[in-house]
């Protein structure tokens, strides 16, 4: 992303590390995200603690993508499901109460995560061994109030291009 606001701080092939300054990096990151196509079908893993920012993202995105009215967080329903004005299928999962593989199977996940659609996932880590390999994984670390450093891994060829495109 060739923008002032949102440099890149280290490259390497299939990994790029970010330095968001304050929310207005967040968004535009999310919207430079939005524009890309191989984002339709993708998987996207967020990992950070507590505040780091992952919620905030993903409701940039979401805006990013035509989404309006309110955006909720996931926390306790574990998937709240959106539909984009052009179509596109969203699911937004929040692992971090998740206990009992069991509730994969019983809330029809792997149907989920097999069909078409973005589906981006707060604290994938909490349901390891049930998703499939993230094709972008996310780590955002809070720095300070409003800067956070963010890591971005692809694990897949969807995930490079997304990368590819993000870094243009």
């Amino acid at each position: 992303m060739a923008d002032d606001h949102l440099p890149i701080v280290e490259t390497q092939t299939s990994t790029r590390t970010l330095r968001w300054r304050s929310e207005d990096d967040t968004a535009a990151f999310a919207q430079a995200l939005a524009a890309s196509p191989a984002l339709r079908d993708a998987f996207i893993a967020l990992h950070g603690d507590l505040g780091a920012g992952k919620t905030t993202f993903v409701r940039h995105l979401l805006r990013a993508l035509g989404i309006a009215g309110r955006i909720k967080s996931p926390t306790y329903a574990v998937v709240e499901p959106h539909d984009a004005p052009d179509g596109l299928q969203i699911f937004h999962f929040d692992f971090y109460r998740f206990a009992d593989p069991r509730e994969w199977d019983d809330a029809g996940f792997r149907d989920i995560f097999a069909g078409p659609g973005l589906k981006l996932a707060e604290w994938p880590d909490n349901a390891a061994g049930r998703t499939p390999v993230a094709d972008l994984a996310i780590k955002i670390e809070a720095m300070t109030d409003d800067t956070r450093s963010v890591t971005l891994l692809a694990n897949t060829p969807r995930g490079s291009d997304l990368l590819a495109r993000i870094a243009a």
